[in-house]
């Protein structure tokens, strides 16, 4: 909700808003045409307010609240949302999701499941259709990697999580998989939400590489409204200034999200880094601030991965951060 305070014709707008910030809310002043404030508007990054403490203040008229764009969104605080067997969300235990980048084998799509299974891992990441900068880098399997995805989470008791690219695809890859994932490319992609909203599966959003928290709520909005059953979002780092790391992880937007709007939220340390030595630390960043798991890239032979191979995790690798995400929940 957006809050809106007016003020009494007599009221001393800059001492009501000093008053404010002592209290840590951030405030806009509203003007006439004269240049008198007229309202103050309690704007980001202020924590949620007290309606009737705020009314009882000296020069308030009235305190005013306009409903946010996503109401959908906001009706799902405190929700988990089902993914095969695994609830993911407020309250539920934290969730390991583990897997390759890319899918090149049948022989990957197994080794990779077992290994997730094998450190606790719930749900199997993994791309059968893959979105890549350059058009002459593999671009994934296609269907016949999903039906290997499957096969595999299936021999180890594992859901499935994988990304749909195109419209076109979403009924093949809504038949192989528990949870859709729209990918950082496409998260303001509103056909492809709708359609994939539309499937009936859950969704995974990661956020755009250059979006806002207000955006990418929006994005989860559009998927709601067209019927998904359920939305978890992804953080997995903003476009920085810095390159040390592949992105900059944004851990006080899962934080703003896990405990202020109170939705599903994971994060991907390995694309937020793009380096397997600081995946664990991270994945333990996610957990403090309040993330209900983590999602990351392991693979049989990360020498041999076709994608992404510098941020996959060895076996003892996934273990330490199986370690740190799980620790006590197993």
């Amino acid at each position: 909700m957006n809050t809106l305070i007016t003020l009494a014709p007599d009221a001393d707008a800059g001492s009501l808003a000093r008053r404010l910030a002592a209290d840590g809310l951030w405030t806009t002043a509203l003007r006439d045409a004269a240049g008198r404030v007229q309202a103050l508007a309690v704007v980001p990054p202020s924590p949620p307010v007290d309606r009737a403490r705020l009314a009882d203040l000296p020069g308030v008229l009235a305190v005013l609240d306009a409903a946010a764009g996503h109401p959908r969104v906001d009706a799902a605080a405190g929700a988990t949302v089902a993914v095969g067997t695994t609830s993911i969300g407020p309250g539920a235990a934290p969730v390991l999701i583990a897997g390759p980048c890319s899918v090149e084998s049948e022989a990957t799509a197994f080794g990779a499941a077992e290994r997730a299974a094998a450190a606790g891992a719930t749900v199997l990441r993994g791309g059968a259709f893959k979105p890549r900068t350059s058009p002459y880098a593999f671009q994934g399997a296609g269907a016949e990697g999903l039906a290997w995805l499957r096969a595999a989470a299936d021999a180890h008791g594992l859901a499935l999580v994988t990304e749909v690219l195109s419209e076109r695809d979403v009924g093949l890859v809504a038949e192989a998989a528990d949870l859709l994932q729209i990918g950082s490319r496409n998260m303001q992609n509103f056909a492809l939400l709708k359609a994939a909203g539309g499937a009936g599966r859950p969704l995974l959003i990661k956020r755009g590489f250059s979006a806002t928290l207000e955006e990418w709520l929006m994005a989860a909005e559009h998927a709601l409204a067209a019927g998904a059953p359920g939305v978890i979002l992804c953080e997995r780092g903003v476009r920085g200034f810095d390159d040390v790391t592949r992105n900059l992880l944004d851990l006080s937007t899962v934080a703003l999200v896990a405990h202020i709007h109170r939705l599903p939220v994971i994060v991907d340390p390995s694309h937020a880094t793009g380096r397997r030595d600081l995946v664990a630390p991270l994945a333990a960043a996610a957990r403090a601030v309040g993330a209900h798991g983590v999602m990351v890239e392991t693979h049989p032979d990360p020498t041999q991965a076709r994608s992404d191979a510098p941020q996959a995790l060895t076996r003892a690798e996934l273990a330490a951060v199986a370690a740190v995400v799980l620790e006590g929940d197993r």
